[in-house]
């Protein structure tokens, strides 16, 4: 997970690797964005270092690498919340986006992925929780046992997919809460590939 920032200065580095072939110097990156100091810049750079964006290499020159052709940046759009609860009715609303690693984030390349902000315990089994972004992929097909954002007669809701006996049905992680077994309709709109958990202020992906 990227803050805009931190994908502005590797966006910033990986450019400049590409039209000069080498590494910009951290004097270079302060002035390019206006940093007070260069102390700035080495904590962006230790930042994507410790995620997994840079390589450093120790006592050389100009010593950042970054795996340009490793690396595929997605911005994924989050639409609202989806109740990890009972199903219910929602609106599709753009509250933001997260910037992932498309491939640590287990996206296939040609998909289109989007996220939903989780409200609700049913899901808690699945080490899903309240408050947590889930990253899904919009593909209709799925795999009993699949983790998937569903339309069950109407409403929403994310659950496990499950099916018996030739019928699927939702399947919470929380004995609280009831399975969904559909009366008329069960249509998967997206499968879940990833999770984004806020702890201690900041973003941490679980694939």
């Amino acid at each position: 997970m990227l803050t805009d920032r931190q994908k502005s200065v590797l966006d910033f580095i990986q450019a400049e690797q590409r039209e000069k072939g080498i590494t910009p110097s951290t004097r270079e990156i302060q002035n390019h964005f206006g940093f007070a100091s260069q102390t700035s810049v080495m904590q962006y750079i230790t930042t994507l270092e410790r995620k997994g964006f840079l390589n450093r290499h120790a006592r050389k020159a100009r010593s950042l690498i970054t795996p340009v052709q490793k690396v595929r940046i997605a911005d994924v759009p989050i639409y609202g919340q989806i109740p990890a609860g009972m199903a219910t009715l929602t609106e599709q609303t753009v509250l933001g986006h997260v910037s992932l690693d498309a491939k640590s984030a287990n996206a296939s390349k040609n998909r289109r992925m989007f996220a939903l902000q989780v409200r609700g315990d049913s899901m808690i089994g699945g080490h899903i929780l309240d408050g947590d972004i889930v990253i899904l992929e919009d593909r209709k097909e799925v795999r009993n046992g699949d983790i998937v954002a569903a339309l069950i007669d109407g409403e929403t809701t994310l659950k496990r997919y499950i099916v018996e006996r030739g019928r699927p049905y939702l399947k919470s992680e929380n004995p609280e809460y009831p399975n969904l077994h559909p009366a008329h309709e069960l249509e998967v709109q997206g499968v879940m590939v990833s999770l984004v958990r806020r702890q201690n202020n900041q973003l941490a992906r679980r694939g």
